[in-house]
């Protein structure tokens, strides 16, 4: 039976990838006349442009800087690919015309197989629903309320580190730390759960595997999402995930377990505090995240909410699987980096040092001060833009990806030049189009920018910025940045994640100096970049001296 079952479904995903490859071979639609890149591979395309973690970066801004802000790229099976950072085109794409451009038209993708139902999964009303049932644990009013949360994280993460760096320069993994760091933060702020004691060397398993699941997804498993949205056109999520578990590869068994693990970890947390809410037991809700996290009052929301509005306990356990893999990563790699540029800089490390370390009231060396309010930290300049310009430059996630839904029309702000000779000022799209709205060539258009668009500059944010900045009106939510995205479904834990950034950045930097070993740190680019310390290794890891002060 299970091999019947296999081969059928081989044969069927053999029969719909030959139909497209003619299918798209066969026909040249409108997009051809657009600017872009000859095809490198007759199966895949130039989906190498984005997949190869080690040249994708630079493959991505060649692309903009060389084909401009719409441009035609082969795909696999000779799909073509829309790459976009024309910001009248985004803005349709993100904001206008939304409900058009959901990430995929099959009935499942790899994320949506991996993670569940939740925000980063869902399309139309379920995901208008769910976003309105969870915005307020998200607001200013909120944060506010958690920031000691943060603080008391980031100095048993201070503590931790002390107890391994003396008198001389110690040889730290920062962003292990900061992956600890912040699944301590989005476990207490957001479960209302302890993941971490910061006292062993290791962390919690659930951090470990958090750790390997975009790593796992791209570099090593980057067939998995096509196979997967193909297949859910004829089997549905168990089925799939029956057959997958019987195929011989460690990596797509370590990933169906990372899977599993978070689902099941998120359920137990769920249940627990449900229990512990029929039963009115405030002993419990208030033992960690004082009753103010996340889960706590999204629950507490949910069981108010009508009918129409309430969440199903499936959407409740994608929510904290997608809140913790697309909040853990992105955070503590952007801070990774940060490190990582500062150790690089050391003079404008010692100017944020001492930004920080006034804010803080300290009056000497030895002095640790006190911890910054909400207000007064996230208005400290220098950190603000140090933040700003390290997720200008290094957005921690550099693309999206959407598809369109039906034929439409994409305006352009800024008119290019077809393959015929024609100006082009609008783009039909047909229906199934693969979108690509291009995060990191936004953020450094030196149309708008300027020319020195790809240097890590923070100054430019304590002066007036660009002009055509205002004029351009990029449609993302952060500071004239796609690295939250825009629009109905840009990422709600934006103010969230900086918060997290500038409260660790306050505690570590006031007591520790951070410098380069001899061995190069090596950035991957994947759905979320990550440092390595080999240029031929996968696992996330970065290496930095500390010195106490």
């Amino acid at each position: 039976m299970l091999l019947y079952t296999l081969g059928a479904a081989f044969c069927a995903l053999s029969t719909v990838a030959f139909w497209r490859l003619f299918r798209q071979y066969l026909t040249r639609p409108p997009l051809d006349n657009l600017p872009g890149p000859k095809r490198r591979s007759f199966a895949l395309g130039n989906l190498g442009d984005f997949t190869d973690a080690e040249t994708a970066r630079e493959r991505m801004q060649d692309l903009a800087e060389t084909y401009g802000p719409a441009a035609v790229l082969p795909g696999v099976l000779g799909e073509r690919m829309l790459n976009l950072f024309d910001p009248k085109a985004l803005h349709s794409v993100l904001v206008k015309d939304v409900d058009n451009f959901p990430h995929d038209l099959n009935p499942s993708n790899d994320l949506h197989f991996l993670l569940g139902p939740g925000l980063l999964t869902t399309e139309g009303p379920q995901h208008r629903r769910q976003r309105k049932i969870l915005n307020p644990v998200f607001s200013v009013a909120h944060l506010r309320n958690m920031t000691h949360i943060f603080y008391d994280i980031a100095h048993k993460l201070r503590r931790a580190l002390e107890t391994r760096v003396y008198n001389v320069p110690e040889e730290v993994d920062m962003n292990a730390w900061m992956g600890r760091t912040m699944l301590e933060m989005l476990g207490q702020a957001g479960l209302g759960y302890s993941f971490e004691n910061f006292v062993d060397d290791s962390s919690d398993a659930f951090g470990e595997a958090m750790k390997m699941f975009f790593p796992l997804l791209t570099s090593r498993l980057p067939l998995l999402g096509f196979i997967i949205a193909i297949a859910s056109n004829y089997l549905s999520e168990p089925t799939m995930r029956f057959i997958l578990r019987r195929y011989p590869s460690a990596d797509l068994q370590r990933i169906l377990d990372i899977s599993e693990l978070m689902a099941r970890r998120s359920q137990e947390i769920i249940d627990e505090k449900k229990k512990a809410l029929a039963q009115g037991d405030e002993d419990v809700l208030q033992r960690v995240g004082e009753g103010k996290d996340i889960m706590s009052v999204l629950l507490k929301d949910n069981m108010n909410a009508a009918d129409t509005e309430r969440l199903r306990d499936e959407e409740l356990v994608a929510q904290m699987s997608t809140f913790i893999v697309a909040g853990m990563d992105t955070t503590s790699n952007a801070l990774s980096r940060v490190l990582h540029l500062l150790s690089l800089n050391p003079s404008v490390q010692e100017k944020l040092r001492a930004e920080i370390r006034e804010a803080r009231g300290c009056s000497n060396p030895d002095d640790e001060g006190s911890d910054t309010s909400y207000d007064d930290l996230v208005k400290l300049p220098y950190l603000d833009a140090i933040c700003r310009e390290t997720l200008r430059l290094y957005p921690p996630v550099p693309l999206m990806i959407r598809r369109a839904a039906e034929d439409i029309v994409l305006p352009l702000q800024w008119p290019v030049r077809g393959r015929d000779g024609s100006l082009i000022t609008e783009i039909p799209v047909p229906k199934g189009t693969l979108i690509i709205p291009a995060i990191l060539a936004s953020n450094c258009n030196k149309a708008l920018w300027g020319e020195d668009a790809m240097e890590w500059r923070p100054e430019r944010w304590l002066g007036e910025l660009p002009i055509e900045l205002e004029d351009a009106r990029i449609p993302g939510v952060y500071s004239h940045l796609m690295t939250f995205s825009g629009g109905g479904r840009s990422c709600i834990g934006f103010k969230f994640s900086q918060l997290e950034m500038k409260v660790v950045l306050s505690v570590l930097l006031s007591k520790f100096r951070f410098e380069l070993t001899d061995t190069p740190i090596v950035w991957k680019t994947a759905p979320i970049t990550y440092p390595t310390m080999d240029a031929k290794s996968t696992t996330p890891e970065m290496i930095l001296k500390l010195t106490r002060i």
